[in-house]
Formats: structure tokens, C-alpha cells, sequence
């Protein structure tokens, strides 16, 4: 018992849980095709593989909406508008600083070293609950609906796109008893490039609708984590005491 209680000690500040839960609120828009984009939250449920303590691997799942739009000129040029309540998913991977560069004799760098940068791949599922496919003010463009066909702006009510996330942060560790990083609290801005055009329905022929970007999404998210699971030794030291 002795000698096993030397061993602990000396790993003391060097061990890690292997999975974690969470839960993050974000607040954010959508960068449309629409002049007016409205802000709103959303909420993620997320669980998490950590490869080591700078480096886990996150299953992501978020529910949200996204609107813009509106009845008058100055809200679209041709009144139209959108509400999407929306359905996420996403694997992603945030590499923290710590993961490759040496923090062990700078106080400056041991702070530095829970910044991450991070990306992944995901689908979005979209659902227009609200949009308007015609022409408001026909003297500022095409006339919709078509005399000729009866159609109005074109895309889809509702569809899967892929997503692509660029992830930037912090994550701030919490430590137990066993000074292991039992919990975290993550800030962060996260930027989403949706390949499909659906985020607002609307996919018109860009030789006749001006049209010079993916649709996509920015958020500012706070989530926090709960680590749990087998204990993992790391080859650095995760906790600096001070004595």
C-alpha cells in the first residue's frame, strides 16, 4: 500500500480522463444571400474522446435557428425572408497548444497553452418554417412568379447540407482531487462554411442573382464539460503546482 501510494503521488498532475459529456449555449447568424440577417442562440449536446488532455475529439450534436429577411425594401431587396429551424451534427478535433510546443519552465506559456484552433466535417439539416419565393417590388428585378411557368425564387423547403467548422477558443481545465482535469469550461468562436446553399432556402441561378459566397454561419459558444472514464497518463506534466 505504500509503495502504491508513492507511485500516485509521483504521477500526481500527469493524468487524464479519457471521455467527457457536455452541453454549450452559443449566440450568432447566418451570412446569407439575404441583406438582413437576424441574430439568435442555439444549444449543443456533445461527447468526448480525449486523445490526450490538448486533444479531443468531439461528436457534436445542435439545435438552432437562423432567420433574415423582411417585408420592406430596406430589409430585402425584394422582400423576401426566411426562418430555419435547424438540426446539426459534426465530429471535430481541437488541437490545444499544450499538444505541441513545451510549457514546462515558462509561466507565460503554461497560460498560452489551452488555446486551440480546431476543423472537422458535419451535415446541417435545414427546415424553412417561414420564407416568401416571390417578388415583393417587381420593379427592382424580375417579376415572380413567372407569367409563363407560375414559379417564384428557386430552393428547397427543407434538405441536408455538409457543414466544414474552423473552431478558435480556450478551454479553462478545472482540476479534482486527484489532479486530473475533471472539468472544462470552453469559449470559443466557431465559423461554418454550409456546402449547398440551403441555410436560407433560397439557390437561385447566380447568372441572373448575385451570389459570391457559400452560405454560412458564425457563433460565440460557452460549453462546459464533464470528464469522466479510465485514467490515462500523459508524457507532460498537465498541472504546475506552486510551492
Amino acid at each position: 500500500m505504500a509503495f502504491a501510494s508513492v507511485v500516485v503521488k509521483a504521477q500526481s498532475g500527469f493524468n487524464y480522463y479519457e471521455f467527457g459529456v457536455g452541453t454549450g449555449a452559443s449566440y450568432g447568424k447566418a451570412e446569407a444571400d439575404l441583406k438582413k440577417q437576424d441574430y439568435h442562440p442555439a444549444f449543443n449536446l456533445n461527447f468526448v474522446y480525449n486523445y490526450s488532455p490538448y486533444l479531443p475529439i468531439t461528436a457534436e450534436l445542435q439545435k438552432g435557428t437562423f432567420s433574415g429577411g423582411g417585408a420592406t425594401r430596406a430589409e430585402d431587396f425584394s422582400g423576401r425572408y426566411f426562418t430555419n429551424s435547424y438540426v446539426s451534427f459534426n465530429l471535430h478535433a481541437d488541437l490545444q497548444a499544450g499538444e505541441i510546443m513545451d510549457y514546462a519552465d515558462s509561466w507565460f506559456l503554461d497560460r498560452v497553452k489551452n488555446f486551440y484552433v480546431g476543423t472537422g466535417i458535419g451535415f446541417i439539416y435545414n427546415n424553412m418554417t417561414r420564407i416568401e419565393r416571390f417578388n415583393r417590388f417587381p420593379e427592382n428585378g424580375p417579376v415572380f412568379p413567372d407569367p409563363n411557368s407560375g414559379e417564384g425564387f428557386q430552393g428547397v423547403n427543407k434538405g441536408f447540407n455538409l457543414i466544414l467548422p474552423l473552431r478558435f477558443g480556450y478551454e479553462f481545465k478545472i482540476f479534482d482531487d486527484y489532479d486530473q482535469p475533471r472539468y472544462g469550461i470552453d469559449i470559443g468562436i466557431q465559423h461554418y462554411y454550409d456546402i449547398g446553399e440551403g441555410i436560407d432556402g433560397y439557390n437561385d441561378n447566380p447568372n441572373k442573382f448575385k451570389n459570391n459566397a457559400l452560405d454560412q454561419y458564425t457563433f460565440i459558444t460557452v460549453g462546459f464539460k464533464y470528464n469522466f472514464g479510465n485514467t490515462t497518463s500523459y508524457n507532460k506534466l498537465i498541472r504546475k503546482f506552486q510551492y
